[in-house]
């Protein structure tokens, strides 16, 4: 679905209006592409006060083919800024954020990123370090909406132990593949394990992985089961049997095998759990993408509505996941992908039972995380307004709305969502557990 308004902002007369009226001025984002040689099209600026964590970033990102800097050059402008936090341990130490910030904020390219790294403040030592460390949250979000031209700002909590996990949060947050991911909050190594798997081949790291999606044939579904599939795995594709042909020409394309099965049914979880283990032997990634709309207000709406609605986003994943988990499916490193929605954590008029079902999705990775092992990891994606066929049928004005609230004043791609996916089935994610990661744009709803 195109934004002709996005369209019309880049051309003179747009540019004119929106200088004059203040207006709207949504960037053109970076994306990834197969054409990139390198993860940074340019130099990224590392910087510390005491922390813990900048060499280790350093070296992550080097070994990655990443250019980094620690000094400053007054005529060099960068792509990336990272700021190592961790040494800040009282409230007058976060003047270091000003002091190093102020004076290269202008010289950060357009569509850069920064990121910030900090200690979890329930792992801070004392109670002024946790009250400056959660203070980071602050400036990061504000920062992220100030950058402008299509930049990014998040902030990275590490846990003490897990400094040398950081590689491929560093790798996603600071490429094109975190285009409309903004003013996060990611903790690595909380729950997790610090242990990290090398890809023998980082342009493919997931080969040899096996990959189940579902609502795998149309929208963002297929993004991810694209993007997986170009990441070197074997796609299992997941959808009802109504769009069978749909499905089954997606994973012709991608090399995948189609599945097709009613999710809700009282046996789809023993059955998918049948094909992965007589196929495959288990499975690595499973992405629980399937979501449906029934949208009324409550007063006017039918059990059916409800009922459907659970069913497919929140009770179909609990079910197939506990049977996956219970046959020892899931192989070690193995990763469980929810998708959310920024509707589960602002709420949203008309979606009472599916804002339920969402923020159900979000007590499903909280609740789950501790409990897993041998490097098993659980996370979501919550997606702000994303371009679909499903907002396409959004009335003009809430979907303009949806549009321009956010810090890009524009939507996302359903690759937005799938690149974050990505990551987190990343197999050097191992320490990257119980997030609930929005891909917003820095939605002004919710928190």
């Amino acid at each position: 679905m195109s934004d002709r308004y996005q369209s019309l902002v880049h051309t003179p007369i747009g540019k004119l209006l929106v200088k004059n009226l203040g207006l709207p001025d949504p960037p053109r984002l970076e994306r990834w592409s197969p054409e990139r040689t390198t993860l940074v099209e340019g130099s990224v600026l590392i910087g510390s006060r005491d922390g813990r964590i900048a060499e280790h970033a350093t070296t992550a990102l080097q070994q990655l083919g990443v250019a980094t800097t620690t000094v400053a050059a007054e005529d060099e402008r960068y792509k990336g800024i990272v700021f190592d936090a961790t040494g800040l341990t009282s409230s007058a130490d976060l003047v270091a954020l000003q002091e190093f910030f102020a004076p290269v904020l202008r010289r950060l390219l357009g569509c850069g990123r920064i990121v910030v790294l900090g200690t979890p403040p329930e792992a801070a030592s004392s109670l002024e370090e946790q009250v400056t460390q959660r203070a980071l949250e602050g400036f990061t979000r504000s920062l992220a909406k100030e950058v402008g031209r299509g930049s990014t700002v998040q902030l990275v909590y590490v846990a003490p132990g897990a400094e040398a996990a950081v590689g491929s949060t560093l790798a996603f947050l600071l490429s094109p593949k975190s285009a409309y991911v903004s003013g996060q909050v990611v903790r690595v190594g909380a729950t997790g394990t610090p242990e990290v798997e090398a890809p023998a081949d980082p342009a493919l790291p997931l080969a040899g992985k096996v990959a189940l999606v579902t609502g795998a044939s149309r929208g963002i579904g297929e993004s991810i089961a694209r993007t997986l599939a170009r990441d070197g795995a074997t796609v299992v594709g997941v959808d009802v049997p109504g769009v069978a042909s749909e499905l089954a020409s997606l994973m012709s394309d991608i090399g995948g095998e189609p599945l097709t099965i009613d999710i809700t049914g009282i046996d789809a979880p023993q059955r998918i759990a049948k094909h992965l283990a007589d196929k495959h032997q288990g499975v690595d990634v499973v992405v629980h993408n399937a979501g449906i709309t029934r949208d009324k207000k409550l007063a006017n709406m039918k059990e059916d509505g409800w009922r459907s609605t659970l069913a497919v986003n929140l009770t179909a994943p609990e079910r197939i996941t506990a049977e996956l988990l219970e046959q020892k499916l899931v192989r070690d490193n193995g990763r469980i992908v929810g998708v959310a929605s920024i509707a589960g954590i602002a709420g949203n008029l008309g979606q009472t039972n599916y804002a339920a079902s969402k923020a159900g999705v979000i007590g499903f990775v909280n609740g789950l995380a501790p409990t897993l092992s041998n490097g098993i990891t659980v996370n979501a994606v919550a997606p702000g307004f994303i371009e679909t066929q499903m907002t396409a049928k959004v009335p003009f004005m809430i979907r303009e709305a949806g549009r321009r609230m956010n810090s890009m004043s524009q939507g996302g791609l359903p690759v937005d969502v799938a690149e974050t996916i990505a990551w987190f089935a990343h197999p050097g994610s191992s320490a990257v557990n119980g997030n609930v990661v929005r891909v917003c744009g820095q939605s002004m709803l919710g928190a």
